[in-house]
């Protein structure tokens, strides 16, 4: 008898959770359930739990909109976390989602605005230099990729695709963003955790990080080796809004072996910090942002 209730007993959540999932028209029948991932089913509804109105949640607030357990939503949220599509938000027990969902499922209207401002300014400017470009945005501690133009059928170096993600501060486009934040959002970048998706490498200490950046907003640009691939040198400008935020960087690549630092100074630098404030109007024009053009 001991042993039937003690069936029944662990029986009652898997019921309970049974007729939630009906309640909440959640309900599969064998064949679908045959044909699909419960654990893939689960991660969603952890991904659907955050809303414009809870944008930074708890693991048991998480677990409570998801009608979830809290093991599984916390083995949910650790995957979520590793895969870049959570981010845990720092010095706190909250998550919040990143731009890899948003960019991922076209949800992210402001930078689907970026993309279609940018893309054209992109082909430009690589018409003009003959150099690939890209273009990218601050997500927490990484800079991720949301358009990127090549020059013909030349790759270089590391492949940067759309959406590739890379820890801000180990990137030039990265450092071209970082040094026109304002100290307290530059405090937060440098202190969330990268998600490293391209470089696993350590991120610079804030004693040599610092100076480099204060280098970079006197100067307005940032030109330097790539730290990603060997052999390429990267130019990088800020776009900046009316108030000097940075809302992204236009960034070009060359190889160096034909490219000097003075050669890409002398064609390089007034192109790109045009196209950066080309996509500055455009922005202001749009309305999606009000940007700098001065």
């Amino acid at each position: 008898m001991a042993r039937t209730r003690h069936k029944a007993a662990t029986a009652l959540p898997k019921g309970d959770d049974d007729r939630l999932d009906s309640a909440l028209g959640r309900s599969d029948t064998p064949k679908q359930l045959k044909s699909s991932v419960q654990s893939l089913a689960k991660g969603f509804r952890v991904l659907e739990a955050f809303s414009a109105a809870e944008e930074e949640m708890t693991l048991s607030e998480i677990a409570d909109v998801a009608a979830l357990d809290a093991g599984t939503t916390f083995r949910m949220l650790n995957t979520l976390v590793d895969l870049g599509y959570v981010t845990r938000v720092p010095e706190s027990r909250r998550f919040r989602l990143t731009l890899k969902v948003l960019d991922l499922g076209f949800h992210a209207v402001a930078r689907k605005d970026l993309r279609a401002v940018a893309r054209p300014v992109l082909r430009s400017l690589v018409g003009e230099l003959g150099e690939a470009a890209s273009f990218g945005v601050l997500d927490g501690g990484d800079v991720i990729y949301i358009e990127r133009v090549r020059a013909g059928l030349t790759r270089l170096g590391a492949e940067i695709r759309i959406g590739t993600t890379i820890p801000a501060a180990m990137s030039v486009i990265g450092r071209a963003i970082l040094a026109f934040l304002p100290k307290d959002e530059l405090v937060r970048a440098l202190a969330a955790q990268p998600r490293q998706g391209l470089l696993a490498a350590p991120v610079p200490s804030r004693v040599k990080l610092l100076p480099a950046l204060a280098e970079v907003r006197e100067r307005g640009y940032l030109l330097q080796e790539s730290i990603i691939a060997g052999g390429l040198r990267i130019l990088a400008a800020p776009v900046l809004d009316l108030d000097g935020v940075p809302v992204g960087a236009i960034s070009i690549a060359a190889l160096m072996a034909c490219s000097s630092d003075k050669d890409m100074r002398a064609r390089a630098v007034d192109p790109v910090l045009a196209a950066a404030r080309s996509v500055a109007r455009a922005l202001e024009a749009s309305g999606g942002s009000g940007v700098s053009v001065s």
